[in-house]
This record gives structure tokens, C-alpha cells and sequence, in this order.
């Protein structure tokens, strides 16, 4: 079992996801953690994931690097999006196994699962209908990280594990309008329109769809959890079990934000997939479940942003 003296390596530290789960391994202690900046290591060179690895040894593996964004970026760079999530994760998956690493935990995307699957979603819902189209070249890449764990735990014995988490948010998030996710999208759009003074803030789309949305320091205590307690071929989801409308969500961020004006929903924009809500009782079997209340995570990140912003 991973303790605070072995060495580990994550990959994606400067990033939403990385940079908890960081926090909640030096949080625990641990004092042989590796990372390297974009400037430092290219993980989409085969060669320098290679020399990276010969030379620090990690001994366990967090794969949170990947090329992220919301409707608008995977529909502007889906070649991008595709080529480059294939090739981070197969240089790091390939490179762990290589180097004798002891255990690897993959990061993949509640966004693999049928557009149109039963909710809420199963881990067995995965490849049996069509992808939502909107980001299906992302989606595509993280199936591909799946089945490579699998494949090199079925030849070669490598401990590798694959977690889907659901929609994340919290302090480290990507807040550009043009190519963020739907939350801290709308924090930044409410806390400018509040600014400008503003008479009314335009959400995309009709606000039905459903989302299920979980602090990134939850999704890291879960990872660590899983780096610990979890050993299958078997994807297994992480997420809190409850969703909320995209209308919910904008009235409730208005509040935060302190925003007076109006809302219009502009209904020619993609709504993207219905619904989207993970069965986490895999998860919850095993002991975990989330910890951090929806609301008070949502302030915490608007403060974080706006601490940012100013």
C-alpha cells in the first residue's frame, strides 16, 4: 500500500485535478512527491517521458495530465484534443510499466459513457451507444486510457486502475469564457456582469440539462482513497450521487455572486448531453463518499476567483 515515504509522481500538477491531489498528499505527509511543468517535461514526447522516468523512479503514478475544455473548445480542436490526450497518456501509461512502477491510477471522464445512457450511470453503460458529439474526440482519447490499462494489466500484470470522475470545479479552475466548463464559466460571467453593472447575464443553451458537479478536493481525497483501496481492471466512477439543472445552477451562482439583473437562456446554443449523473455505489461500497456540501464549495471557489480576479 502507497505510504508518505514512497515516491510518487503526478502527472498534471499545475492543473484542476493535479494540483489537489498534490494538496492532499502533502496534506497526509508525504515528502517524496515529483512533478515536472510543461517547460520541464514534455509528456507528449515519447522520448522524454522515457528519460524522465529512468531518472526519478516514482514508485507510484497519478495521471491527471490531459487537454480539457468545455462544448466550444472540443468542437474548435478536436484534432488537438484527440492527438493530444493520446499521446500523454500512452507515453506515461507505457513508461510506468516500463520502469517497474508499483501502481498507476488513471484519471478519465464521466464523458466516456452513451450519450443516452440510463441514469444514473453504471460502470457497465461504457461502449454500448454513441458518444454525445460535442466531445467525442476527448472521449475517444480517455476510452483509449481505459483499455490500455486493461491491456497491460491482462499481459504484463501492471497494477493500473482507471477512476471517472464527474464534472469537477473548485480553486485552480479554468475560468476563460471561451473554452472553460459550465461552472466556473458561470461564476466568471455573473461576477463581471456584477462589476460592469450589468442589466442581464446570457447561459447557453435552455437550461434542462442535468449535471452532476463535485469539489476537485473531494475527487482528490477519492483518488488517494482509491490508490489505497482499490485494485480491479474494472472502472469505477467518483462523484457525489446528485445532479442539478443547469437553470439551478445559474439562479444559484446569481445568489453567490451577489448579481441583481435578469437571466435569458439562449436556446440556439447546444445543450449538450440531457443528463449526466454517475451511480457511485461501487465507490460508496467501499467507504468513500463525498464530504464537501455543493453550496459552500461553490463560495469557496467564487471567493478563490475573485481573489484571483482582483
Amino acid at each position: 500500500m502507497m505510504n508518505r515515504n514512497d515516491r510518487i509522481y503526478i502527472a498534471g500538477h499545475t492543473g484542476l485535478v493535479g494540483s489537489a491531489i498534490m494538496r492532499r498528499l502533502h496534506a497526509e505527509g508525504c515528502s517524496e512527491l515529483i512533478s515536472g511543468t510543461h517547460s520541464e517535461l514534455d509528456l507528449s514526447s515519447q522520448s522524454a517521458v522515457d528519460a524522465f522516468f529512468s531518472a526519478t523512479r516514482p514508485d507510484y503514478v497519478f495521471l491527471a495530465a490531459a487537454r480539457v475544455g468545455g462544448i466550444q473548445a472540443n468542437s474548435n480542436f478536436p484534432a488537438e484534443f484527440i492527438y493530444s490526450n493520446l499521446s500523454i497518456q500512452t507515453n506515461v501509461i507505457h513508461a510506468a510499466w516500463k520502469n517497474n512502477v508499483k501502481k498507476l491510477l488513471f484519471l478519465g471522464s464521466s464523458c466516456i459513457y452513451p450519450k443516452h445512457a440510463p441514469q444514473p450511470i453504471n460502470e457497465d453503460y461504457l461502449l454500448t451507444g454513441p458518444l454525445e458529439t460535442t466531445n467525442e474526440w476527448y472521449a475517444v482519447a480517455k476510452i483509449a486510457g481505459i483499455k490500455m490499462c486493461q491491456a497491460y494489466r491482462r499481459q504484463y500484470g501492471f497494477n493500473a486502475i482507471a477512476v471517472m470522475p464527474t464534472n469537477l470545479y473548485g480553486p485552480g479552475d479554468n475560468f476563460d469564457l471561451e473554452n472553460s466548463h459550465v461552472l466556473p464559466a458561470l461564476l466568471r460571467k455573473f461576477h463581471e456582469a456584477k462589476i460592469r453593472n450589468k442589466n442581464e447575464v446570457i447561459i447557453w443553451g435552455s437550461g434542462k440539462p442535468r449535471r452532476e458537479f463535485m469539489h476537485v478536493d473531494d475527487l482528490a481525497d477519492a483518488c488517494v482513497f482509491l490508490m489505497k483501496h482499490y485494485e480491479q481492471e474494472k472502472i469505477i466512477n467518483a462523484g457525489t450521487g446528485k445532479d442539478i439543472s443547469i437553470s439551478e445552477l445559474a439562479y444559484l451562482i446569481k445568489e453567490i455572486s451577489g448579481f441583481h439583473g435578469s437571466l435569458e437562456f439562449d436556446t440556439s446554443k447546444p445543450d449538450g448531453t440531457p443528463r449526466k449523473l454517475l451511480d457511485v455505489s461501487r465507490l460508496s461500497e467501499l467507504g468513500w463518499k463525498a464530504g464537501i456540501g455543493f453550496e459552500q464549495g461553490i463560495k469557496d471557489t467564487y471567493d478563490w476567483y475573485v481573489r484571483q480576479d482582483g
